[in-house]
């Protein structure tokens, strides 16, 4: 799952659609979110990790990259005995599932890579995006729901509500209210940021899907994935934004299935 986002972001209906195919469905909270390790009390300077990055100049030291957060999906698969996995990874997921491609290819039968980039540049958001995606949001209860319905901007315009916002916004906070880790995470994509120049390197099959409305992560930003992994199919989709709003699931299961049963 993506920055900041716990395990039920990928909601029970949506797993059991892929289930019901015969998958065999796995998710997890990354590290620094949901119920996972916490890296309490760890500084880090993320203004100047972006900037550095942005800059191509040597980043600053980092509790951890995307590729430790590849790893710990490697070793998420090691303790469960799952030699290969169809890896399906959403936003800054999808550059953990692309680096896992990378530093483990042997492991990734099929990469399918959602609403996510590989270079710096087209991944960026627009500037209207970057200035929610950085803003501070309330850290009660209430203020956090009512807050909610601002992340729409990113969203589907066809399908996002305030009542689906705040819904999700209720459950993500009484589940792991953790803000401070959205920090280090966001640290952990730009230190990575100069690497993702290297997935021209991957040859695990791989779907690329991203939706027309997103301007978290634009649409030219799956488009370039697409150009730059050799012989990565890619699917754009009309009415999804930053976001994998119910209507479409149906279509993002079939996608990944149809996918995945090509690439056995």
């Amino acid at each position: 799952m993506g920055y900041g986002a716990q395990l039920v972001v990928w909601e029970e209906e949506f797993c059991q659609m892929f289930a019901a195919k015969n998958l065999f469905v796995i998710r997890y909270d990354n590290r620094d979110c949901g119920l996972s390790t916490k890296f309490d009390g760890v500084e880090v300077d993320a203004a100047a990790v972006l900037m550095a990055a942005l800059m191509k100049e040597p980043i600053p030291p980092t509790p951890y990259t995307l590729a430790d957060m590849a790893s710990d999906a490697i070793g998420l698969l090691d303790f469960l005995k799952i030699e290969r996995a169809n890896v399906f990874g959403a936003s800054m997921g999808g550059m953990i599932a692309q680096t896992m491609a990378l530093d483990h290819p042997t492991r990734v039968q099929n990469l399918i890579s959602v609403m996510s980039g590989s270079e710096l540049e087209s991944a960026l958001p627009t500037p209207d995006a970057m200035g929610i995606l950085l803003s501070v949001p309330p850290r009660d209860r209430e203020g956090f729901i009512a807050y909610s319905p601002i992340y729409q901007a990113f969203q589907s315009k066809k399908y996002r509500s305030d009542e689906n916002s705040k819904r999700i916004a209720a459950r993500d906070f009484d589940r792991s209210f953790y803000p401070q880790g959205v920090t280090r995470q966001f640290a952990a994509i730009f230190a990575l940021a100069p690497r993702l120049a290297e997935i021209s390197n991957i040859t695990t099959p791989t779907l690329v899907i991203h939706g027309k409305d997103d301007t978290l992560i634009r649409p030219v930003a799956g488009q370039r994935t697409a150009e730059i992994i050799p012989n990565a199919k890619l699917v754009l989709i009309d009415d999804m934004g930053h976001d994998m709003p119910k209507p479409i699931w149906g279509l993002l299961v079939d996608l990944a299935c149809d996918f995945i049963a090509k690439h056995k």
